[in-house]
């Protein structure tokens, strides 16, 4: 585990993301697969492209996109959930792991938006 618990929480976000959909064999489900791979997979993208922001404003701008592409993941997991798309554990971990990066990424922006003044 490299020293950015936020990069390796969000890499492993991912990886679960990506075997979650490759797990959905649900029939007429493929938008809603569609949307959590795009939104679970773009939460690590942009925090990966936050290391190298230009600026610390364009650093907690990448954040907060981060954060909201986890939130909007989380609305896509629940409802794959409650239509049984995915199973209870599936959720619960994947679900779980969201939430973490949340928080992470809350108390990032709060940091970096103080260290901003």
């Amino acid at each position: 585990m490299s020293e950015n618990k936020l990069l390796d929480l969000s890499f492993e976000f991912a990886v679960a993301i990506v075997n979650l959909v490759d797990g959905v064999t649900a029939p007429k489900s493929s938008y809603m697969v569609d949307q959590v791979a795009r939104a679970g997979t773009s939460v690590g993208a942009n925090i990966h492209e936050a290391q190298y922001a230009q600026s610390k404003k364009d650093f907690v701008s990448k954040l907060e996109i981060a954060l909201k592409e986890s939130n909007e993941t989380s609305y896509w997991l629940k409802l794959m959930h409650e239509t049984k798309r995915i199973d209870e554990q599936t959720y619960r971990h994947t679900e779980k792991l969201c939430d973490n990066i949340r928080r992470l990424l809350i108390a990032s922006c709060k940091t970096a938006k103080e260290n901003e003044k």
